[in-house]
C-alpha cells in the first residue's frame, strides 16, 4: 500500500514538473545500475527541486540525505519520512549535532549494504553559480563506511550534472546528464583513508565539471556569463559550454540586441497571468515576498503551482459541476490545463 501510494505522489509530481517546466531532458539513465547499491552525487543550484528532478526519474527509488534544519514540524516529519529523507547535520545547526552525524552514516551505510539508492549533495550547500564547488568529505565518509561494514557490496557512485536555463525564472528549462557510474572500491584503500578520500572527490569533481557548467574564474564570471550569452549557446548543453569557457578570450559584447525569442517570452508569460490571474496573485504577493534564498526561487514557485492548481482546479471543477454539469466541469478544467501546456512549452 505505501508502495502504492509512493508511485502515485510520484506520478503527481512528475506530472507537475513537467506542465511547470518547458523542457526536461535526461541523458545517460542507461549509466544507472538497478541491481547494485548507488550513490548518486548531483551538483546543487536550485534547492528542493533538484531533489524532485533526481527522485521522478532516476530509475530508483532512493533516500536523500537532507540539511537537518527542514526537520523543523511533526508534520514535516512525517512527510519528509514517506520520501526517505534523512536528516544531516552541519557545523551551523550547532557543535554538538555533529555527532548525531554517526548515527546517520550508519543508516546510509545499512541502506547502501541492502543494495538500495543514496543521493547526497557532495558540495554540502546549495548555490546558483554555474560552477562546481570544492565537495566536502561527508560522502566519502558514507562510502568508506559502507565499503568497510559491507565487504561483499560493489558500490556504485553515480554523478549527477543538473543544468538549468534560469533557476529563477519562468518558464525554465532543465537537462538531467547521468554520467558513468565509478566503483567505489577502486578508489579505496582501507590501509590509507586520507588518500581514498582525496581520489574519490577528484573523480566525481571531475566527473561533475564535464556534467555541469564550470566556470571556475571568479573574477571574469560575470563577464564569462556575457560572453556564453552573446554566443547563445544552451545551458542545456553543459559540453558545448564548457568547450566554450575553456577557449575563452575578452570579447566585447555587442549591447542593445534583442532576440525575438525574448519577446515572445514575454507576450507568453502576460498570457499565462492573465489565464491564471489568481494563482499569479498568489506567488507574486503572498509567497514570493517570503522567498529567503534565491535558490529556493523555484522550488517554491513550484510548490505554489503544484498545490495551487491542484486545489484551485477542484474548487473550480465542484463549483462549475453543481452549478451546471459535471461534463463542462471536466471540459474547463481539461481545457485550461492544456492552455497552459501549450503555452508554457512554447513560451
Amino acid at each position: 500500500m505505501k508502495n502504492l501510494l509512493y508511485n502515485l505522489v510520484k506520478v503527481y509530481i512528475k506530472t507537475g514538473l513537467h506542465s511547470y517546466h518547458k523542457k526536461i531532458v535526461v541523458f545517460g539513465l542507461e549509466n544507472v545500475p538497478l541491481d547494485k547499491p548507488v550513490m548518486f552525487l548531483p551538483n546543487h543550484q536550485s534547492a528542493l527541486m533538484d531533489v524532485l528532478l533526481i527522485a521522478v526519474d532516476c530509475n530508483r527509488k532512493p533516500y536523500f540525505l537532507t540539511r537537518a534544519d527542514v526537520f523543523g514540524k511533526p508534520l514535516l516529519n512525517k512527510i519528509f519520512k514517506f520520501f526517505q529523507m534523512i536528516p544531516v547535520y552541519r557545523i551551523r545547526d550547532g557543535r554538538s549535532s555533529l555527532s548525531k552525524n554517526d548515527e546517520v552514516f550508519d543508516k546510509c551505510s545499512q541502506i547502501l549494504g541492502q543494495g538500495k539508492a543514496l543521493v547526497m549533495f557532495p558540495e554540502a550547500n546549495h548555490n546558483l553559480k554555474r560552477r562546481v564547488r570544492p565537495l566536502s568529505k561527508g560522502f566519502t565518509r558514507i562510502v568508506f563506511r559502507a565499503l568497510q561494514q559491507h565487504p561483499e557490496i560493489d558500490l556504485q557512485i553515480v554523478p549527477v550534472g543538473l543544468n538549468y536555463l534560469d533557476a529563477t525564472g519562468f518558464p525554465d528549462s532543465v537537462a538531467v546528464y547521468y554520467g558513468t557510474s565509478i566503483s567505489a572500491r577502486s578508489l579505496f584503500e582501507e590501509a590509507d583513508i586520507q588518500r581514498s578520500e582525496k581520489r574519490t572527490k577528484s573523480a566525481v569533481s571531475n566527473a561533475l565539471k564535464k556534467l555541469t557548467t564550470h566556470i571556475a574564474s571568479e573574477e571574469d564570471y560575470d563577464t564569462i556569463l556575457e560572453y556564453l550569452a552573446s554566443k547563445k549557446i544552451s545551458f542545456l548543453r553543459p559540453r558545448k559550454v564548457n568547450q566554450e569557457v575553456s577557449k575563452f578570450e575578452l570579447t566585447v559584447i555587442p549591447s542593445g540586441q534583442t532576440s525575438i525569442s525574448k519577446q515572445r517570452l514575454n507576450i507568453f508569460k502576460v498570457l499565462i497571468a492573465l489565464i491564471n490571474f489568481p494563482m499569479w496573485l498568489l506567488w507574486k504577493f503572498i509567497v514570493k515576498p517570503k522567498v529567503w534564498e534565491a535558490e529556493f526561487t523555484g522550488t517554491l514557485r513550484y510548490a505554489t503551482a503544484q498545490v495551487g492548481f491542484t486545489v484551485y482546479f477542484l474548487v473550480l471543477f465542484l463549483v462549475i459541476s453543481f452549478l451546471v454539469n459535471v461534463k463542462l466541469g471536466l471540459l474547463i478544467v481539461g481545457g485550461i490545463f492544456l492552455l497552459n501546456r501549450i503555452l508554457v512549452k512554447f513560451a
